[in-house]
């Protein structure tokens, strides 16, 4: 009695009807996002903000051009990453197409060709969900240096008064160094410099703890995102293993392909491998030769400087 295909007409009918072997069904969040909870979606994700228009070409020409120039080179940054994420938004959807066209493509080819290609296409499927969790995460990091350049422009008003009105001191010890208002000035100058100095404290200290963070950020997503890569490349592989590709003569008939089960158990072996997966599980680990070779992780900041850093933020 022939094996029953558990095939249906479209890719759509498939992830439905099959929803227990498919990467793509509603499940429980993985051991990775309870350790590190999702981001919110990523603003840049299939947008269209009036292209045409006026108002859009100037804020496209003009992005970057305005504020002090420390906030101006970080926002530079801050726009290409905004056009790298856009990038991958858009491989990511494309993979999607393709992962449902593999699937079309294989429907009509014999028993084994039709279900490793259907399979093939939703690991590949999980790969383009795989890219939007990561547009999500790297958008934190995007976001982060997003702050950063906002405590640079609120230093600037400091920098300016004090640059001001060292600028009336120098004018007025020219024109007249007799004036009574000197020494108003130089009072002023004195609080204006204490101002900036502490502006300034506030920008170095809270610039470095939003580096660290921004680019944490980027990193873990990557490292998420490459090991999660490899071990679905991993799994198709062993799909790959169930297509027999010995040469038949004209006239001989292949024999019956009995993979369907194996098929479905490695769907569901990639789904748990992918469920359970988390950052301490990471394989891949940098070996450090000033450490002695030795692989260090990031020391969690003490309760204190955690609310320092706060008392800074608000400050700013």
């Amino acid at each position: 009695m022939p094996i029953e295909k558990p095939r249906t007409n479209t890719y759509i009918q498939y992830n439905k009807m099959n929803r227990t072997y498919s990467l793509r069904s509603e499940r429980a969040p993985t051991a990775a996002q309870l350790q590190n909870p999702p981001p919110p979606k990523s603003s840049t994700k299939s947008k269209f903000f009036g292209k045409g228009g006026l108002a859009y070409n100037f804020r496209k020409q003009a992005a970057g051009s305005f504020g002090p120039e420390l906030s101006r080179k970080l926002n530079q940054l801050i726009k290409i990453e905004k056009n790298v994420l856009r990038s991958l938004d858009l491989v990511a959807n494309q993979r999607k197409s393709a992962a449902r066209q593999l699937s079309i493509w294989g429907l009509e080819n014999d028993d084994d060709v039709s279900d490793i290609s259907d399979k093939l296409g939703v690991l590949i499927y999980e790969i383009s969900e795989l890219d939007d969790q990561f547009i999500d995460r790297y958008d934190q990091y995007r976001l982060t240096l997003k702050s950063i350049r906002d405590i640079e422009k609120s230093v600037q008003p400091s920098r300016d008064r004090k640059d001001k009105i060292s600028d009336k001191i120098a004018y007025l010890k020219y024109k007249d160094p007799q004036s009574p208002k000197l020494e108003v000035l130089e009072q002023e100058a004195i609080r204006a410099e204490a101002e900036s100095l502490v502006a300034e404290a506030q920008l170095s200290n809270i610039t470095r703890s939003k580096v660290r963070a921004a680019f944490n950020y980027q990193f873990d997503s990557i490292i998420e995102h490459s090991e999660k890569l490899a071990l679905i490349a991993g799994y198709g592989k062993a799909m790959l293993e169930l297509l027999d590709d010995s040469p038949v003569v004209p006239g001989e008939t292949r024999p019956a392909y009995d993979g369907y089960e194996a098929s479905k158990q490695i769907i569901v072996d990639a789904e748990q491998a992918l469920s359970n997966w988390t950052l301490d599980t990471a394989q891949i680990k940098p070996t450090l030769s000033f450490t002695g070779g030795q692989y260090y992780e990031d020391e969690e900041v003490p309760e204190e400087e955690e609310e320092e850093q706060e008392v800074y933020e608000e400050a700013a």
